[in-house]
């Protein structure tokens, strides 16, 4: 009876994915462990640090079919921690007391950092893969209105314009640098623990660091420096980057929502037949993926300051703040992909007003190209000069509610200089996108 939102037989798919919650799973993660014993023991029978055949016994029994799972409930609620439970079973499967030698030196967190390790693999392979297509429909969509005008909006006014190609541009070299990021995390996240009880190795008398060079490499893990029991950065890191990731998808389903207004209109969501809809209004289309998206990232962000939390371990084995990440890291990676997978389907059928765009463009009289008017009289009377006197005829705009246009070509000051039709030129957004479109090259042409 799932009662959590990523496990919810309602919400799951909404909030999750079924990849990602099978990553986090019961299953994998005991399956996990067991990979971990497994090439333990086959490194350790190669080294001559328990008797091959233990180690052949023990790999013969290391797969999550031969584990009742009800049974390490049991024992996990009675111990404490779900691990000492499955080395029990596999001892027990083990013929002639071979079993004996299963977890050979190792000790409990050894087996869970390293199989939480192997999850982190999975997980961000998840997370690479969702931000590749994403990065791929933000790049279409940059080409495809490179020089699509729209209102630049500040303090939820329009500003000057710029280019629908040049916002998507944007939040495309924020997800690049999130690509960066992961390439970058992962051989410092990806280390494996194998050093005993207080990290020192003592356990071991010979073949020790042999054996953990050994078990890194079987498990395709970098190989420790130094314990890191309770040295937590590498996993806090994680969940930085994932709320950091959090926060680009926010801006994204945030500025969606917002051109979806019915007063903007500019953009919206795909349409599917009955999304969005209202029980009540039947004109209504909401922002879904939007909203999904926005609860979701609002939550793991409080899971990475929560992982930061875990960092303040005590001593050389914590009590209590290495539990935090047990809780932590699989809801934080599940929202994470729910997120991805929303503002994936909400990019790559995104709907674009381009005219929508141009009417909201005129809807100031065309005082959105006051700046630019402004910049075109400067070496004619000055740019503070120039400031004032279109400060002023702005004004004189809104209160008369006339275009800009009549009263910059009426003005015998401005007129001196500049005929109604360089006026007209100056007013039309179109022509005051700047460096919209070189900007949104230069971020496509660093895609690799």
């Amino acid at each position: 009876m799932p009662s959590t939102i990523v496990d919810s037989a309602i919400f799951g798919n909404i909030f999750a994915t079924e990849t990602m919650r099978r990553v986090w799973s019961d299953e994998n993660r005991t399956q996990k462990y067991l990979d971990v014993e497994a090439a333990l023991a086959r490194v350790q029978g190669r080294l001559g640090l328990i008797p091959a055949e233990a180690a052949e016994e023990i790999v013969r029994h290391c797969s999550i079919d031969r584990i009742e799972m009800d049974k390490l409930r049991q024992q996990t609620e009675r111990i404490g921690y779900p691990v000492l439970g499955v080395v029990s079973q596999l001892t027990a499967l083990c013929r002639d007391g071979l079993g004996e030698y299963c977890h050979w030196g190792a000790t409990t967190q050894d087996i869970t950092d390293t199989a939480t390790v192997l999850q982190l693999r999975e997980a961000l392979e998840l997370i690479e893969a969702e931000l590749e297509a994403i990065s791929a429909a933000l790049a279409d969509l940059a080409r495809r209105y490179r020089d699509t005008p729209m209102a630049g909006r500040s303090n939820l006014q329009q500003a000057v314009p710029v280019s629908f190609g040049y916002k998507m541009a944007g939040l495309l070299s924020a997800i690049e640098r999130h690509r960066e990021r992961l390439a970058q995390m992962r051989p410092r996240v990806l280390v494996g623990e194998f050093a005993g009880a207080a990290g020192t190795l003592a356990s071991l008398e010979k073949g020790a660091l042999e054996t953990q060079a050994g078990l890194m490499l079987e498990l395709g893990l970098g190989q420790p420096v130094i314990a890191w029991h309770t040295i937590r950065d590498c996993i806090a890191e994680v969940g930085c980057f994932l709320g950091l990731l959090g926060g680009t998808l926010g801006k994204l389903s945030l500025d969606v929502k917002l051109l979806m207004q019915t007063e903007v209109g500019e953009v919206f969501e795909p349409f599917a037949h009955g999304r969005g809809s209202s029980s009540t209004m039947p004109q209504k289309r909401n922002p879904i993926s939007s909203c999904y998206i926005h609860a979701a990232i609002s939550v793991v962000r409080q899971h990475a300051a929560a992982l930061m939390d875990a960092m303040v371990a005590d001593h050389e084995r914590s009590t209590g703040p290495w539990e935090i990440e047990w809780i932590v890291l699989p809801e934080a990676f599940c929202l994470s992909a729910g997120a991805l997978r929303q503002a994936r389907t909400m990019l790559e059928g995104l709907e674009v007003d381009p005219a929508r765009m141009r009417a909201n463009l005129a809807l100031t009289n065309g005082l959105v190209a006051s700046e630019a008017v402004m910049m075109g009289l400067g070496p004619h009377l000055g740019r503070e000069r120039a400031h004032d006197l279109v400060y002023d005829l702005c004004r004189e705009a809104i209160a008369q509610n006339r275009p800009l246009l009549e009263l910059l070509a009426g003005n015998a000051e401005i007129s001196r200089h500049l005929d109604r039709a360089a006026l007209a030129r100056l007013c039309d957004p179109a022509n005051y996108l700047g460096l919209s479109g070189v900007m949104v090259d230069r971020v496509l042409s660093r895609l690799g």
